[in-house]
């Protein structure tokens, strides 16, 4: 029996001309704007930096986002890392 469902662990990224990104394997969206949009995926926390960037589609349930605008770069961080204030990386 073959199931036609993607799996979980799948995390694919499509890029059109570089005006409208594709992500799959999205778990959450942390925070957007028109310069930078932040979001959760099964390989980590990816940040994608551009202009007029725009949320034109979310679907949690199928794991996916559509991002348009000008796409200049995505960066990923490791795992849920904790931003740490200054006085906390003083009294290290």
């Amino acid at each position: 029996m073959v199931n036609d469902k993607a799996p979980t662990w799948r995390h694919q990224i499509t890029l059109v001309d570089r005006e409208e990104l594709t992500v799959e394997g999205v778990n959450s969206l942390g925070s957007y704007d028109e310069k930078e949009v932040v979001m959760e995926t099964s390989q980590g926390t990816m940040t994608v930096h551009g202009e007029g960037l725009n949320v034109k589609q979310l679907n949690l349930e199928a794991s996916n986002i559509v991002i348009e605008g000008n796409i200049k770069g995505i960066q990923y961080e490791e795992g849920h890392k904790e931003r740490r204030g200054l006085l906390d990386r003083l009294l290290k």
